[in-house]
């Protein structure tokens, strides 16, 4: 049998609100040592090349010492790092871009 190696958790559940349940041990926690543990289970999918340069522009413009949302556009700007578009980032387009990501 070939080792298949994936970069991310195909079987990841979707994300469901904590609900409050009165009913002691009856949570949707999984059960310890019943469930696989993979090295990428927060991921849908393995990241795309654009993601990976996302992080490294957002590495470097964190590095530099960006703290607010505008800033942080700025600092794509100016390390070159532009939108999926190839325009300029400001921060609403910023804000946009991480929800999409998050999803």
């Amino acid at each position: 049998m070939a080792e298949h190696i994936v970069n991310f958790n195909p079987f990841l559940k979707p994300w469901l609100a904590p609900q409050p349940n009165n009913v002691a041990g009856k949570g949707v926690i999984e059960k310890p040592g019943e469930s696989g543990n993979f090295i990428w289970q927060n991921r849908k999918a393995e990241p795309t090349q654009y993601e990976n340069d996302f992080g490294d522009a957002l590495e470097k413009v964190f590095e530099a010492g960006a703290l607010e949302l505008q800033e942080v556009a700025d600092g794509l700007n100016h390390v070159g790092f532009r939108t999926p578009d190839g325009s300029a980032w400001d921060a609403e387009r910023l804000a946009v871009e991480f929800r999409l990501l998050a999803d």
